[in-house]
């Protein structure tokens, strides 16, 4: 499959916190992760379909939170793909630190800033697929933040521009 060139995406959702109930309870934190394995699936109504590991921290974390946000990353944000996909990485709190973001309304979750394009979801279903979880998702906001530039893909083992 590394014949096959991607898209790369950042999924992103809102934690919440131990105690919606409880002002002084730890609030919820922010969640992301890389992506290659994202497609629209319909139109009419808007679906589209993201891939997670099972097992993985995303994975779990929307088999409970149903609204979850996607960035089409361009070209230029390679950083970005390269920090939400490394192995045994710090926290995703600090990952976020320094990356322009804003969050969603329907959400909550991060919008990164200079995104080709930005969804907010709702998950519809979920199936199980080998070690896979195919989460499919109503797009309830789109937005086009930035036009600058083009996307960045992922092929033979490397992020990449189309050029």
């Amino acid at each position: 499959m590394s014949r096959l060139a991607a898209g790369v995406v950042l999924v992103t959702a809102r934690e919440p916190g131990l105690d919606p109930d409880d002002p002084t309870a730890p609030a919820g934190e922010d969640v992301g992760m890389t992506a290659t394995a994202f497609l629209s699936v319909s139109l009419d109504p808007p679906l589209v379909m993201v891939s997670l590991r099972e097992g993985s921290r995303m994975d779990d974390l929307l088999a409970e939170q149903p609204l979850w946000a996607v960035s089409v990353l361009a070209e230029s944000q390679r950083h970005i793909a390269g920090r939400f996909a490394m192995k045994g990485r710090i926290s995703d709190r600090l990952l976020f630190e320094d990356i322009p973001y804003v969050r969603g309304a329907a959400s909550d979750a991060p919008l990164i800033g200079g995104a080709l394009s930005t969804l907010e979801c709702r998950t519809e279903q979920t199936v199980t697929a080998g070690d896979h979880t195919l989460v499919i998702g109503r797009v309830l906001t789109a937005s086009l933040p930035s036009a600058d530039g083009g996307p960045l893909t992922y092929f033979r083992g490397r992020y990449r521009g189309l050029g």
